[in-house]
């Protein structure tokens, strides 16, 4: 490990090498592996009965590999691919149980209005698609070009799949409207209002300690709410992370490096027989030869502002007169010397303008037609303005610039010498900041401020990146070791206190999926996830994981298994509803028979009011978001009092002072439209996860990856 470490750290090339080995030999896994033995051909997944070819799975992983390359790591691919078969599987079950194709007609009709109409190939002299010149061209493709033919026979298949969803789905939405009576229902559910006054006793005004609940009791619960407790396969883990990081004593080993390239050395020269003085960072001439030579950083000529050097040593960088050091500092993972070489007073000036171009100008909208003469008179007009010791410069600029920088108040921002147009280079850097001035360039003219004005500086900075040497990664790969082989030899719930005896911190991962691929605290590691759902991997077993950064020792802690949870695990969610139902009942048989003053006088709370309540938004101000208790108070009449009601943050009463019926109208149209479009939006989402949740669905890949 520690060879390994070291080569891995130091040797670009082989990290690259190596690096690009391991990538071919998981790809290979990914699109070639059969780990489980599965035969060749078996599925990678079931959908209501129908096979999913692992074979043609592989083959659209590595296409959707080439597509989206790195952005995505192999189980992510596997992941979007899966999902895409899976909805694709559902939905062709569907168009076949209905009778939905697509005829050649369909799929010009299809092309004519999707993306496919831009290709130059299918396009009149015009640039218009033209559905006879389409079909020939796929016909020349077919006789003088296979590839690309190829290449089309395949978008076709895609053509046809979404041409086939878009009619499915378009048949769906002729169905989703709303009719009148719909849209006079939702404009009475917005615009009817009730004004009450209501007591509300909170559950939290009973102490959960008080309610007493037994596994039973709680095993009966989820048996009655089956659907709100399922679960899939997961598993929990604990680990132990052991990073590999520099040690201080590599940290000082690298910071007195350093230093002892400060000064001036002396070597033996064989080859003259006589002692050379090797001259230090502090007087070298050549100083990017003597940082290509000594650094991990080349020879920065280019002149910087404080803001763009590095924040921890801004100040003390530029506090330095020509010549001198600062250092050695820490700034990340480096440590570094910093020499100033040169400095520029005002080097850099921040300023703004307000343009006014004129038709002709360089780079002037097309949409200006004034003369180079009103430009000008525009301009002389608003820099009289500019001038006032009143004037607001950004909004005079923001009303009047035709510049890209007007919506910024025409602030331009800080530049040096020779990037500016010279008139406005020359006027920006002569004259002192708070400035304001005339000047014409080939884009027109300028009302211009000078805003500010910054030293800038040249530095050369002599750096090294503080690595792990080959005596802490040995030291870190002991540690581990030791750490593994303990837990291995104690009781398996020895684990915590193992760590806790050598300060080490255990970290849970609670609920991982069979697909998941991301640990917190850990990063991508599938190898860990594959061997939490390896069934010879035991409750108690352990594992030490070598981590591109360290290493990780692992515990099983706990197998889920697909179903209903269990009372152990649904009661952090259980239990808390079982009180609540508890509370509910205690509170309504204590106060049964009580008027609303009674109960909040008996209860210690006040009498509230709450205006405006509607149906559509069931919010009481102070007590939250309460439908049940809103839609009964517009069951009473008005003066009427409701008898005590379990709500979502305790049990209420309500009287109903004033019932507000919406305002008349004559026609229900434009709520009913609304109504409709809403439905028709949320179709294509809406219906695919209802056949999702219909179907019967066996997910087989973590056989294959």
């Amino acid at each position: 490990m520690a060879i390994l470490g070291n080569i891995r750290k130091r040797t670009t090339v082989l990290i690259l090498i190596i690096g690009l080995a391991l990538f071919a030999f998981v790809i290979s896994g990914i699109f070639t592996g059969n780990d489980s033995g599965a035969k060749i051909g078996s599925s990678v997944a079931e959908v209501n009965g129908e096979d999913l070819s692992i074979d043609e799975f592989r083959q659209k992983v590595e296409q959707a590999s080439r597509r989206y390359g790195a952005n995505f790591s192999s189980t992510q691919l596997v992941n979007t691919v899966y999902d895409q078969e899976i909805r694709s599987a559902l939905l062709n079950q569907q168009f076949e149980d209905l009778g939905i194709t697509i005829e050649s007609d369909q799929i010009v009709e299809f092309v004519k209005t999707s993306g496919y109409a831009q290709i130059p190939d299918f396009q009149d002299e015009n640039g218009i698609f033209n559905a006879e010149i389409f079909k020939s061209a796929i016909a020349d493709w077919k006789v003088n070009d296979p590839l690309r033919y190829d290449a089309w026979l395949q978008d076709e298949k895609n053509i046809m799949q979404a041409a086939k969803e878009q009619l499915y789905f378009n048949l769906v939405k002729a169905g989703a409207g709303a009719t009148l009576n719909e849209g006079e229902f939702d404009y009475n559910l917005t615009n009817n209002k009730v004004d009450v006054q209501y007591v509300r006793v909170p559950y939290a005004s009973i102490a959960d300690s008080t309610i007493q609940v037994s596994k039973k009791e709680i095993e009966a619960y989820v048996k009655e709410h089956k659907e709100d407790y399922k679960q899939d396969k997961a598993r929990d883990v604990r680990f132990v992370f052991f990073e590999e990081k520099p040690s201080l004593e590599d940290e000082n080993a690298v910071k007195g490096g350093l230093v002892a390239l400060l000064d001036d050395t002396v070597e033996y020269n064989q080859s003259t027989d006589q002692n050379d003085t090797i001259a230090g960072f502090r007087n070298a001439t050549d100083m990017a030869a003597f940082l290509d030579r000594n650094s991990d950083s080349k020879y920065d000529t280019i002149f910087k502002a404080k803001k763009d050097l590095p924040a921890v040593a801004a100040d003390s960088i530029m506090s330095l007169e020509v010549g001198e050091i600062y250092g050695p500092y820490r700034d990340g993972d480096f440590f570094k010397l910093s020499k100033m070489m040169e400095r520029k007073p005002n080097g850099s000036v921040k300023a703004s303008h307000i343009l006014f171009t004129y038709e002709g100008a360089t780079r002037a909208n097309p949409e200006i037609k004034r003369t180079k003469e009103e430009a000008e008179a525009e301009a002389k007009k608003i820099l009289v303005e500019a001038q006032k010791e009143d004037a607001v410069f950004a909004n005079l600029a923001r009303d009047n610039s035709d510049g890209p920088s007007a919506p910024r108040g025409g602030d331009l921002g800080y530049f040096q010498e020779g990037i500016m147009a010279d008139e406005f280079n020359d006027f920006c850097f002569a004259n002192a900041v708070g400035k304001v001035g005339l000047v014409e360039t080939d884009f027109g003219f300028h009302v211009i401020r000078v805003d500010d004005k910054v030293d800038i500086v040249k530095v050369a900075t002599l750096s090294r990146e503080v690595e792990s040497s080959e005596e802490t990664i040995n030291t870190l790969f002991t540690e581990a070791t030791k750490f593994e082989m303990a837990s291995i030899d104690a009781d398996a719930n020895d684990f915590s206190d193992i760590a806790k005896e050598s300060e080490f911190t255990v970290r849970p991962v609670n609920k991982i999926k069979e697909m998941d691929e991301n640990l917190p605290g850990l990063g991508s590691q599938r190898a860990v996830v594959q061997w939490a759902f390896n069934d010879d991997t035991k409750v108690g077993a352990i594992k030490r994981f070598d981590l591109t950064n360290g290493y990780a020792v692992l515990q099983l802690t706990k197998k889920y298994k697909e179903g209903v949870m269990s009372s152990e695990d649904a009661s952090a969610t259980a239990l808390p509803k079982i009180r609540k139902e508890r509370k509910a009942e205690q509170i309504i048989a204590a106060n049964k028979g009580k008027s609303l003053e009674d109960l909040a006088s008996a209860n210690n709370v006040t009498v509230s009011t709450a205006s405006a309540l509607t149906m559509k938004s069931p919010t009481i101000p102070g007590a939250g978001r309460e439908p049940f208790v809103v839609g009964s108070a517009f069951a009473l009449d008005e003066g009427a009092s409701s008898s005590l009601l379990k709500g979502e943050t305790g049990v209420f009463m309500v009287k109903v002072t004033k019932k507000t019926p919406a305002a008349e109208i004559q026609n229900f149209s434009t709520y009913a439209k609304t109504l409709s479009t809403s439905n028709a939006n949320r179709v294509n989402s809406a219906v695919y996860n209802a056949l999702k949740e219909g179907a019967e669905i066996e997910d087989k890949r973590a056989t294959f990856y």
